[in-house]
């Protein structure tokens, strides 16, 4: 059977970090008492000796118990702060939904919990995120991250998302940003996943995003909270989370 080049390194990649996934999760099986050296991962609540590479550009970054990257140590950080609000009923949409950050609002039972997806299977609703089939002001909660990267026509996305929210309620809006970029980076006529890959970091991305994605949310009518844990935590637990100073949650909170 021929595969092409670019499925070679898909496979390889993923043979590759499911190796290093095993390596890891034998090393944290015998690691003995927690100490001030130890990992925690806030994801799975679980000890490691050391995060797993992703690729040979980002390295050191995967719990080899639950496969977090930082972005989802970051988010659970931030809804263990978030679940003393979740007394009263939330009705919850997740796009692309991650299985570790699902695994959390799923033990929750005061929680309306629902994923959503165009092409993944196993979700509970089949959505085209520029044209959502629910009415406006629907959710208290939007869980869309690492998406609006892989959308063409990200600012109508950005305005479904606004529209189903409930005034007040808020979105969790993560998406990769290269930092030196003071614009973002999109091109339409880039279209063969090599091409984008060589541009965008990834064949299915269209667009590098840069320092004005905060901005392109407010002018879709978000209000914005950017919320970086290097300005809460103290430098031995942000070490212990495995967080990276560059990354942010971006909060997006529909005016009331």
């Amino acid at each position: 059977m021929f595969v092409n080049q670019e499925t070679y390194i898909k496979i390889s990649r993923q043979l590759r970090i499911a190796a290093q996934r095993c390596q890891g999760i034998l090393k944290s099986q015998f690691l003995g008492e927690p100490d001030d050296q130890t990992l925690f991962c806030p994801a799975c609540n679980n000890y490691c000796a050391e995060w797993i590479d992703w690729s040979q550009t980002y390295q050191n970054v995967i719990c080899p118990r639950c496969f977090a990257f930082p972005r989802h140590r970051l988010l659970s950080l931030f809804l263990k702060e978030q679940e003393k609000n979740w007394i009263s009923p939330q009705k919850i949409i997740h796009f692309a939904p991650e299985s570790i950050i699902k695994k959390q609002f799923k033990k929750h039972k005061n929680l309306d919990y629902m994923t959503a997806d165009l092409n993944m299977p196993f979700v509970d609703v089949k959505v085209d995120i520029t044209n959502i089939p629910f009415p406006d002001n629907t959710f208290d909660i939007i869980l869309c991250n690492h998406v609006l990267e892989h959308i063409i026509d990200d600012r109508k996305a950005m305005r479904e998302l606004l529209r189903i929210l409930k005034p007040g309620g808020w979105a969790s809006l993560m998406v990769p940003i290269k930092s030196k970029l003071k614009e973002t980076y999109e091109d339409e006529s880039i279209t063969l996943p090599k091409d984008r890959l060589k541009h965008f970091g990834q064949e299915d991305h269209v667009r590098w995003y840069g320092q004005d994605y905060e901005d392109r949310l407010k002018e879709c009518g978000f209000q914005v909270i950017k919320k970086n844990y290097a300005n809460e935590l103290s430098e031995a637990d942000f070490k212990k989370f495995g967080l990276r100073d560059n990354e942010n949650l971006y909060i997006g909170i529909k005016p009331n």
